[in-house]
């Protein structure tokens, strides 16, 4: 029984599971009205409804504290202060508790939480607020095939909505205004196997200004910047020869890149699978914290509640996979 801790940007979340099974995944979001996260709020947040989630999740899962076996935490990357305030609260569990914690990767465990829906050896096309990577295992690592040159998609779609008005998160409203938009033609930025968001965002911003329907532009962003990403993601499958591709993060939610991944699937030459954990597990969640955490607890990876490191910028092809 592995309980999980995500706290790396704006959500707080706890979640259980017993050998793969997810039991619980509880979260509560920090959000805004206007203008973008705020580091010190967003921890503020996470310190002050961390009680009350916790024991949601033990509620959920229908377990006692003293049935769980280890605590993962998520320690990196992220933002510092809310990154500190879930390692302070697994921490003061695991002594309470008298267990080891595992440290866990984010992102890493956003690629692993793919094999809860089948994936066993997929290219990952991450996209959240503060990541944009593609990511595949090889040699002992999940490398970084494809990475944003500047911002995360999430954040650059924030950014633009944030433009237009919109308040935190603008992903949903973007996907909303999109429904009843027409193309315009936006600059299209990818290098090799890399992309670019700043010349799309500075444009759609002096579109905006100039009078051009939210609508449109809207539509228009969702068409290009998610062209990119696919493009990307298929020049990763091509060059690593894999036959799996995975979605990631918070910004996989949008049913319109989940349906251009699925196109370019389906029209590859080399057959490929295409896999989409539930919108649950795709935003920032604690079961993938969990279900990571559980794989590499079985592999004999844990530490000490005072040996935990908090890692804002520990980027994925950082992490030495020894569990595999």
């Amino acid at each position: 029984m592995i309980l999980g801790i995500e706290s790396t940007a704006h959500t707080f979340g706890i979640g259980v599971v017993n050998k793969g099974k997810i039991l619980a995944n509880v979260r509560d979001m920090y959000t805004t009205k206007e203008g973008g996260i705020i580091p010190t709020e967003s921890a503020q947040h996470h310190k002050k409804v961390a009680p009350k989630v916790y024991q949601k999740a033990l509620d959920e899962a229908n377990i006692s504290p003293e049935q769980i076996k280890a605590i993962a935490v998520s320690n990196a990357p992220g933002l510092a202060p809310c990154l500190h305030e879930g390692v302070k609260f697994a921490q003061a569990l695991a002594k309470r508790l008298k267990v080891q914690i595992i440290p866990v990767n984010h992102c890493v465990a956003h690629l692993e939480i793919g094999q809860s829906v089948g994936a066993k050896d997929p290219v990952l096309l991450y996209a959240s607020g503060a990541n944009t990577q593609i990511i595949a295992y090889a040699a002992g690592k999940y490398r970084v095939f494809g990475e944003t040159l500047d911002i995360g998609i999430g954040n650059f779609i924030d950014k633009v909505a944030r433009h237009f008005g919109m308040g935190f998160p603008g992903g949903p409203e973007i996907e909303k205004k999109a429904l009843k938009g027409k193309y315009i033609e936006l600059p299209y930025s990818i290098k090799g196997m890399d992309v670019s968001f700043s010349g799309l965002q500075t444009k759609l911003q002096q579109l905006y200004d100039k009078g051009e329907k939210v609508e449109d532009l809207s539509y228009s962003l969702q068409e290009t910047a998610f062209s990119m990403l696919v493009e990307a993601a298929e020049r990763a499958l091509a060059h690593t020869g894999k036959t799996e591709l995975v979605l990631g993060g918070g910004v996989a939610c949008n049913s319109r890149l989940q349906e251009m991944c699925q196109i370019m699937c389906k029209e590859r030459i080399k057959k490929t699978k295409f896999f989409c954990p539930s919108k649950d597990l795709l935003v920032d969640n604690a079961a993938m914290i969990a279900f990571n955490g559980e794989i590499m607890f079985n592999a004999g990876i844990s530490v000490k509640p005072g040996k935990v490191e908090v890692k804002p910028r520990e980027r994925t092809d950082h992490v030495n996979v020894t569990w595999r």
